[in-house]
């Protein structure tokens, strides 16, 4: 009717979502976890195929373990269960939840408010946007790093004081001659750009940019990309 094992966490799955818990909380009984050896309240599981399982009861234990094994892959591997048969099922599931209303003091506890239940949830939510977010900006930087990167590389190998290399074709021309050159090197909507990148030196106090920084920053309508196409175009020519 039911027996004791030791499971392997990958073959276990939970109905229940994950961010039910606070991943503040997941993350500290994933350290006792790994520093125990183990849970010391096993899950209660049922098999669902061959050497596959369902948690029926002890969903944040399975989720701690999960985190454990993430994070000690040796030590977090196997987790304690008990695996029910089929025709107990729902015997079992009477039994968790009637346990689930009585404290370790035998006291009747009251069901807790769905407000309570939700603030682990937004808890966690927040947790996972901030790593997100944290995500994006260090790709960012990294682009911007490995841009600005290709700036300087392109920069060097161009003679600055020439007259035909790129940065001074784009301080001297004006915007029909930027137009047809940058349809020559078939830079899309080139003569919408030709007119901000005219316009954008007009408004300058020397009417020129100082370096292609400088061109990326005035014109919005151009970017990394299009500037290092530019760069890399023209001084071909």
């Amino acid at each position: 009717m039911m027996n004791f094992s030791l499971v392997d966490v990958k073959s276990i799955a939970s109905n229940e979502p994950r961010s039910n818990f606070a991943e503040a909380d997941l993350e500290n009984l994933a350290d006792i976890i790994i520093e125990t050896g183990g849970i010391i309240r096993p899950l209660v599981v049922k098999m669902t195929g061959v050497e596959n399982y369902t948690v029926v009861d002890g969903h944040f234990e399975y989720y701690a373990a999960v985190r454990a094994r993430e994070k000690n892959p040796r030590q977090g591997e196997m987790v304690n269960a008990f695996v029910i048969a089929p025709k107990v099922e729902d015997l079992v599931i009477k039994q968790v939840a009637s346990l689930k209303g009585i404290d370790s003091s035998g006291k009747v506890t009251p069901p807790q408010p769905e407000t309570t239940k939700i603030e682990p949830r937004l808890a966690n939510l927040e947790l996972r946007l901030e790593k997100q977010f944290n995500e994006f900006k260090s790709e960012f930087l990294q682009e911007r790093q490995r841009i600005d990167s290709q700036f300087k590389q392109l920069e060097n190998l161009i003679p600055q004081k020439s007259e035909h290399n790129p940065l001074s074709i784009l301080n001297t021309l004006d915007k029909d001659e930027l137009s047809i050159k940058l349809q020559r090197s078939r830079i899309p909507g080139a003569e919408k750009l030709a007119k901000g990148i005219f316009d954008a030196r007009s408004n300058k106090p020397k009417q020129e940019f100082e370096d292609y920084r400088d061109v990326v920053k005035s014109v919005k309508s151009l970017g990394d990309k299009t500037i290092l196409t530019i760069i890399d175009e023209w001084s071909r020519n």
